[in-house]
């Protein structure tokens, strides 16, 4: 059967912060539209984990064990997939970290953190990447509903995500011409391991419940559907957009 306009058949994907959460489950939702994946972490042994679940499916997937944000990263990722697969068509930047803490309690250190992961570490392998992508291919950014609001006590978190909406725009006006399309989807409240200790916490889940229309905490997979969809050629005329995936938080 020919490849329709929701296949990613013979596709070669790029996903970082692979190894768990939002990141593995992208991988996962990938291989099943018939992507080749090259899942790309810090954690040797996790990133083993998803690969089995991967592999044991018939998926074609590799694994690159690389800390994002050191120097040569790009080249590690880059080098390593083009050496399995011979192109890359989609890049996934689903690494992230989240250190919430007051404004005036929170030290240059925390800032640094999650400006190296959720916005150096992005450009800078997109940078490197973008000279092996084509026409039709796609860079896909999870963002946050922290990139379209403000919220207390996350001001260098909502830095790092008001930044990555703007490059997202930015990378837009370069590249859509060349037919490169740069996208974001933003989750909400979703439960992964960055938020598990937040969410423990009954009284924080219900405020988090009580604030979003839709009644319930999102889950990964709510949004890798998202991510597959706007990497497909079904989002062809989708560029610069940001994809509100957050049960109606912003919304409200």
């Amino acid at each position: 059967m020919a490849p329709t306009h929701t296949s990613l058949k013979g596709k070669v994907a790029v996903v970082t912060g692979a190894s768990s959460g939002i990141g593995a489950e992208i991988c996962r939702e990938l291989s099943q539209w018939g992507a080749s994946v090259a899942l790309v972490g810090r954690d040797a042994g996790r990133l083993d984990s998803v690969l089995d679940d991967l592999t044991s499916t018939g998926a074609d997937a590799i694994r690159l064990c690389v800390d994002i944000t050191d120097d040569d990263a790009p080249e590690q990722v880059i080098g390593g997939t083009l050496a399995a697969f011979g192109a890359i068509d989609i890049l996934v930047h689903a690494a992230g970290i989240f250190l919430p803490t007051p404004f005036t309690d929170t030290p240059d250190s925390d800032l640094d953190a999650q400006w190296a992961v959720n916005v150096r570490a992005p450009f800078r392998l997109t940078r490197s990447a973008v000279e092996h992508l084509g026409e039709g291919s796609a860079v896909i950014f999870v963002s946050s509903i922290c990139g379209h609001v403000g919220f207390p006590n996350s001001s260098a978190y909502c830095a790092t995500k008001g930044a990555v909406e703007l490059l997202v725009k930015s990378l837009t006006a370069e590249f859509a011409p060349k037919g490169i399309r740069v996208n974001a989807v933003s989750p909400g409240n979703v439960r992964t391991s960055i938020n598990a200790h937040l969410l423990a916490d009954k009284a924080y889940e219900q405020q988090m419940l009580d604030s979003t229309p839709a009644g319930r905490v999102g889950e990964v997979s709510d949004i890798a559907p998202a991510v597959a969809f706007l990497a497909s050629p079904a989002a062809s005329y989708i560029h610069g957009a940001s994809l509100l995936i957050d049960g109606g938080w912003v919304a409200s």
